[in-house]
């Protein structure tokens, strides 16, 4: 069985080179198939990537593609169209998710399950600030009542799919606004997405976060959008 493992990067030069270097050498019983995607980043991001492209562990490959900025949704949509995994997953470039929980995630797709997230809010970690909290917490919201979901959490990176599922969602979103569209169209197909608890140390926009208020309503549109299309 094999992992591809999207990791959308823009402007991530502080954490680039930590985060693959933890997901080549995390052991997951299953080969992996790293797909590094440049969202056109303007500071040294591209080369530090390219400090990995001649990776010669087995069962590891890794893929660099450098494309102009057009956002996190089209890099993940990019990586989603060259993706050759049984099994494929989301990873941000920066340091607030644990690649070590990829296990627990794997696990739930092999008993059967077609997709899996994990759930920043199934277990207790150092808290997010208020306003990142507050805003995920709504949208969360918003998708369980419109939904008529028990998802805990809607923004989460660690997404992960059987390949049949995230290939046929037709994905459109260049932006953050990727996320609330990918689980939309999950639950429209009436997919039941199952939760694992995680660990998570956020950071804040000092430290590099990048989403905002902005994309927290793009957010709220789409899911209001998606549900009621058709």
């Amino acid at each position: 069985m094999k992992l591809s493992i999207i990791v959308p990067v823009y402007n991530e030069e502080k954490t680039i080179a930590t985060i693959l270097k933890r997901l080549i050498s995390v052991k997951l019983g299953v080969s992996k198939e790293i797909i590094i995607i440049d969202d056109g980043s303007k500071d040294k991001s591209l080369e530090r990537i390219n400090l990995f492209k001649d990776n010669k562990k087995k069962d590891i490959s890794v893929k660099i593609v450098s494309k102009t900025n057009r956002g996190k949704g089209s890099a993940i949509r990019e990586g989603i169209k060259i993706a050759t995994g049984e099994i494929i997953t989301i990873q941000d470039a920066d340091l607030e998710y644990d690649p070590s929980d990829y296990l627990k995630l794997i696990e739930e797709i092999k008993k059967g399950h077609l997709v899996v997230y994990g759930s920043r809010f199934l277990k207790k970690h150092k808290p997010l600030y208020k306003i990142y909290f507050y805003g995920n917490k709504f949208l969360t919201f918003l998708t369980q009542v419109l939904y008529n979901s028990k998802i805990t959490d809607m923004e989460t990176c660690y997404k992960m799919f059987k390949k049949e599922v995230i290939k046929s969602l037709s994905l459109n979103s260049n932006g953050f606004e990727i996320e609330p569209e990918i689980t939309a169209k999950i639950l429209n197909k009436g997919i039941i997405i199952k939760e694992v608890p995680i660990k998570y140390s956020p950071r804040n926009i000092k430290e590099g976060k990048k989403i905002n208020w902005i994309d927290g309503l793009q957010a709220i549109i789409l899911l209001i959008r998606m549900r009621f299309k058709d």
